[in-house]
C-alpha cells in the first residue's frame, strides 16, 4: 500500500507550507538571538570573576592555579579556553558568638575541613555595547552561570564581577 497515492494535492501544499513556515520560524529565532543588532561602542579586554561556593577538595590543593588555561561554558553553551589570571581560595568559615567589641569571631569551620570557596579571575576579549560586554556571543554580566573545566575537575559557579582592563 503506497501512502503517496492516498494524498491529495491539498495535502502536499499543507506539508510544504508547514516545512516553509518552520524554516522561517527557525531563521527568525536564530536571528533574534544574535547580539549584532546592538551597536558596538568598542572592542576591549575584560576580566571577570567567577565565584565557586562549596568546592570539595580532598588533598587541600586547588586543582587549578593562576596562569592555567581552563575550558569555560557560559549558560550551558561551550565557549573556549581562557587563562586564569588570579585565584583566591579560602576554607569555609563560621561565625562564633564572642564577648568582644564585635560580638563575634570568624573562624575556619572545622566541621567541613575539605570545603572551600574560590573566586577565579579570567581574561577575555569582548565587545562593549550599550547593554554591557559581549564575548563570543555571550553576555558577560554578574549572575550568569559559568562552568570551568580542566583535566581533573569541573565546577559550576556564577560571575560575580566584570572589569574592563585599562590598556596602556
Amino acid at each position: 500500500m503506497n501512502i503517496f497515492k492516498k494524498l491529495k494535492i491539498t495535502d502536499y501544499i499543507i506539508i510544504l507550507l508547514v516545512i516553509l513556515l518552520g524554516g522561517i520560524g527557525t531563521f527568525v529565532l536564530v536571528k533574534k538571538k544574535n547580539f549584532s543588532n546592538l551597536p558596538i561602542e568598542k572592542e576591549t579586554t575584560i576580566q571577570f570573576e567567577v565565584f565557586f561556593r562549596g568546592v570539595t577538595i580532598s588533598d587541600r590543593v586547588a586543582p587549578f592555579q593562576s596562569g592555567d588555561d581552563a575550558f569555560i561554558t557560559i549558560r550551558n553553551v561551550p565557549y573556549t579556553k581562557l587563562k586564569i589570571v588570579a585565584l583566591d581560595g579560602r576554607p569555609r568559615v563560621t561565625i562564633i558568638p564572642a564577648n568582644n567589641e564585635k560580638g563575634y569571631i570568624v573562624a575556619e569551620d572545622v566541621s567541613t575541613p575539605n570545603l572551600y570557596d574560590f573566586i577565579i579571575r579570567l581574561e577575555d576579549k569582548a565587545k562593549k555595547t550599550s547593554d554591557g560586554y559581549v564575548a563570543g556571543g555571550n553576555k558577560i554580566k554578574m549572575g550568569i552561570p559559568v562552568v570551568i573545566e580542566g583535566e581533573k575537575y569541573k565546577y559550576s559557579g556564577t560571575i560575580s564581577g566584570v572589569y574592563e582592563v585599562e590598556e596602556n
